[in-house]
């Protein structure tokens, strides 16, 4: 899973309880059974800030893997007069040395030179063999997530004395070589540069994670709840070498929609990902999330407000049993079955609204269904009175507190060193969440809810 998983499978947890049924009168307001289609919302786009960081180990393992045994081979003799082999003899090195990475390698080269004239014939050629460690310096960059190196040989220091054969033997020729060593030098960097090029491109990882973040996850069993995360567009700023790492900024624009039913497709296309790189990345994650309540978890909750709680007027009393609720002409329907001076059901419809400091959905507006109203001014007038409803509405209430509660608890271990793939590690946090708005549908009271936080990533340790 991805750390983004984490952040938002909480949120998604219906409550779970089973519905209560009503009177056969209110059947017509009640909306028809509905299929198992999903249900379909999404927030506003959310901006996830990643700051990256690729250590030189990283680096270092990856041309290493790329640079095995034989690493360059020049067979043409013709174009300039030169053949040559060259192998690694032992794993590279890498260091930062002054904002450059400094590159060790041990090589034994092979070459074939052809001197003089091809006119009548009067050439020959040498073979030299040259054994010894390497020092690049290489300047350093990362664009569009692949690493681009400008190198130049720094120094060398002889394994063994380089030879040259002659009437079939190797004779030493160390200090004749060591002033003309420019060829190797711009071979061999060049060398070096083109496996940095092969070896560290970190796009198609990049790719990999947001697919493994883009899979459907069930987020609720028992509501068939799913969770999906559509990335829009990466960016990242170039990159900075600082001492043992490369460091630059990521960040991710993506959309994140929850549907209600069959599990959706996975829709993740990697050839429609926008990868734009810019000179600045916002630093903090915004995400846009959602608290789902099922009406038949609401209505259970609610009922919960009132058990041993009497409502009285004069020598009248009523006793609420259960609640239950649902969506009509965008507003919550709140049936009311009691006992005592009325056996029945009224029927009420209001606003679903959030108070900030208690952390409760409520109703807002709430007044009689007419159905109700009928049934009230023939049997129980004292019912309409003022009182009497704001002390039902008092009670229309339910808390997500514990949702947002359990939500930061449980993201806590996907933000301490998560590692969502191999090699690939996840640390950061998040603020307290923010209440924005309330959405209604015909399966669920929706509340969308905010946060911000910070994360970091790091790659060190890839397959």
């Amino acid at each position: 899973m991805s750390f983004l998983k984490s952040i938002l499978s909480a949120f998604f947890l219906a409550l779970l309880f089973n519905s209560c049924s009503t009177t056969q009168k209110i059947e017509a307001l009640k909306p028809l059974p509905t299929d198992d289609a999903p249900m379909v919302y999404k927030t506003k786009t959310s901006f996830v800030n990643m700051p990256l960081e690729i250590s030189l180990k990283e680096i270092e393992n990856q041309l290493n893997k790329t640079l095995t045994g034989q690493i360059y081979d020049d067979s043409n003799l013709e174009d300039d007069k030169t053949e040559m082999k060259i192998w690694k003899t032992a794993p590279i090195k890498l260091v930062e040395k002054n904002g450059k990475i400094q590159t060790v390698i041990a090589l034994k080269i092979w070459a074939k030179f052809k001197y003089g004239t091809d006119f009548m014939g009067l050439n020959d050629t040498r073979e030299i063999n040259l054994n010894g460690v390497f020092t690049v310096l290489s300047d350093v960059r990362l664009s569009n997530w692949k690493l681009t190196t400008n190198s130049k040989i720094e120094d060398f220091n002889w394994s063994e004395s380089p030879t040259i054969l002659v009437a079939g033997k190797n004779i030493p020729i160390t200090y004749i070589i060591n002033p003309t060593l420019t060829i190797f030098k711009s071979k061999m960097a060049k060398k070096v540069d083109q496996a940095i090029e092969d070896s560290c491109d970190f796009k198609p990882y990049v790719l990999n994670v947001l697919e493994k973040m883009s899979t459907p996850f069930l987020t609720s069993e028992q509501y068939q709840t799913w969770f999906k995360l559509i990335p829009v567009e990466v960016y990242v700023t170039d990159a900075v070498l600082d001492k043992t790492a490369i460091k630059m900024d990521m960040g991710l624009k993506c959309n994140m929609q929850t549907m209600v039913g069959l599990k959706p497709k996975n829709t993740f296309d990697r050839n429609t990902i926008e990868f734009k790189a810019v000179t600045k990345v916002p630093d903090k994650v915004t995400a846009n999330v959602a608290a789902i309540s099922t009406y038949e978890s609401a209505g259970q909750l609610i009922t919960s407000n009132f058990k041993g709680k009497e409502f009285t007027s004069g020598s009248r009393k009523i006793v609420i049993q259960n609640v239950s609720l649902w969506q009509r002409d965008s507003k919550i329907i709140i049936a009311l079955d009691m006992t005592g001076s009325i056996n029945g059901t009224i029927y009420l419809s209001g606003i679903p609204n959030y108070n900030a400091i208690t952390k409760e959905i409520y109703f807002d507006q709430m007044d009689y269904v007419l159905d109700t109203r009928g049934l009230l001014t023939r049997t129980a007038n004292w019912l309409l009175q003022g009182v009497i409803l704001k002390k039902i509405q008092e009670n229309c209430r339910y808390s997500i507190k514990s949702n947002l509660e359990e939500g930061k608890k449980s993201l806590s271990p996907y933000l301490n060193n998560y590692s969502p793939m191999k090699g690939v590690f996840v640390n950061g946090m998040l603020n307290d969440f923010e209440f924005e708005k309330v959405e209604i549908t015909n399966k669920a009271i929706i509340a969308f809810i905010t946060t911000s936080g910070k994360m970091s990533v790091k790659i060190d340790g890839m397959e």
